[in-house]
């Protein structure tokens, strides 16, 4: 679920994110997607695009954040796992380091630009302590999941 809160929904000459209201239809009834309906349209082989524009209009876009509340720099765009090295890597390295500080089962890494064994270690302790799928590979859910527990950790998007 997580790799979906980067996306928004946008109109052409339009500057900020377009509201849209899901119900499930059953229960709580309301104007644009509904549960039922749009499953229906999937069914139908719809795509997603195809069905936000059956209910908000043909000129609908999907469009994806650089970075999220705060998160201070944004996922490589490939997934992190062993061998990768450069910047993100020692990013990653750094906030793990930090996360651990509140989360002392996670181990601490060596911050040296280069995904080790240690790395992917911290990386698994991380994903079993956050209930994600224990790899060692930095997908783009964990790289969100990690970005966010840093926030909170460090409370970097808090006002001084």
């Amino acid at each position: 679920m997580d790799s979906i809160f980067a996306n928004f929904l946008s109109r052409p000459g339009v500057r900020q994110p377009i509201f849209t209201s899901y119900c499930d239809g059953k229960r709580v009834t309301c104007d644009g997607l509904s549960q039922w309906g749009s499953k229906y349209l999937g069914d139908e082989g719809y795509s997603a695009i195809e069905i936000i524009r059956y209910y908000y209009g043909s000129d609908m876009y999907i469009n994806t954040a650089v970075s999220i509340s705060g998160v201070p720099s944004s996922f490589p765009g490939y997934n992190l796992t062993i061998g990768a090295s450069g910047d993100k890597v020692r990013q990653l390295q750094q906030q793990l380091n930090r996360i651990a500080q509140n989360f002392p089962a996670i181990p601490r890494v060596t911050v040296d630009g280069i995904y080790g064994q240690g790395t992917a270690e911290a990386v698994r302790v991380f994903q079993r302590v956050f209930g994600l799928p224990a790899t060692g590979i930095t997908d783009y859910p964990t790289w969100y999941e990690i970005s966010n527990i840093y926030v909170g950790v460090s409370r970097i998007a808090e006002p001084n």
